[in-house]
């Protein structure tokens, strides 16, 4: 028996999220794990680093699974990938410690969520941006977003978590190209919920509904009411996780 680590990519548009669902909607897990009961000798059973909600893309979702099968390693990729459908796909198979976990393995996840500022939507994108068609404050929402970084209880951000709510933020990046806004961010870990929420709060300041030092308020506070609203799944990507403490990007 050995220990397999995938690194996937999938288009969120059609799942109802990365985790299987009580009523049987299609999710990125359950078709991997069909996937992977027609490899003989496999466990099809799969643990994903992060939650992806329906609509939520990924870049580089790391998932384990356990398997006696005989394929080598380098062919599962393409072995998985003949047997999956075109929105989800295996980009890399490697061997792993027998003890590693991909969920409680992991140090850091990165989140990277697109902002689409422009007078008229988008045809060709509409899957994979938020649009907003008034203009930003761009200065106020970086100063924002920086209060985000540190230890912090996310409860106002947080969406039905039961879990503690206390979580790190190493770091929040905020890019301006070609008419996007792009928001990174790099944790510790994320309750449910709250990147969105920290994206759609991020928005009401850059329209001037809030002022950015209102977040370090927001922070102190448990009340999910506070906060912003709810942005919309399609503008956010899990981007990777990290295996080693977070040392920043180069």
């Amino acid at each position: 028996m050995r220990r397999v680590r995938l690194t996937l990519e999938y288009d969120g548009t059609g799942f109802a999220g990365m985790q299987i669902q009580a009523r049987g909607e299609r999710t990125v897990q359950g078709v991997l794990e069909e996937a992977l009961a027609k490899i003989p000798g496999t466990v099809p059973k799969i643990t994903a680093a992060g939650r992806t909600d329906a609509g939520v893309h990924a870049l580089a979702m790391p998932v384990h699974y356990d398997g006696a099968e005989s394929v080598p390693i380098e062919r599962i990729p393409r072995a998985l990938n003949s047997l999956l459908p075109p929105d989800v796909r295996v980009l890399e198979a490697a061997e792993v410690a027998p003890g590693w976990d991909a969920r409680r393995s992991a140090r850091w996840r990165h989140y990277w969520y697109r902002l689409l500022n422009r007078s008229q939507p988008t045809a060709l994108e509409r899957h994979r941006v938020w649009w907003i068609p008034q203009p930003f404050d761009f200065p106020a929402i970086a100063a924002a977003a920086a209060l985000f970084e540190g230890e912090h209880d996310f409860a106002s951000f947080a969406n039905r978590e039961k879990r503690s709510t206390v979580r790190t933020i190493y770091q929040v990046r905020t890019e301006a190209r070609g008419g996007e806004l792009h928001i990174h961010f790099v944790g510790s870990g994320f309750v449910r919920g709250q990147v969105r929420s920290m994206v759609g709060t991020l928005v009401e300041v850059g329209l001037g509904k809030r002022r950015p030092e209102q977040i370090a308020d927001l922070l102190k506070s448990a009340d999910r009411g506070a906060a912003g609203v709810t942005a919309p799944p399609q503008g956010l990507y899990f981007v990777a996780a990290g295996y080693a403490e977070w040392g920043g990007y180069d």
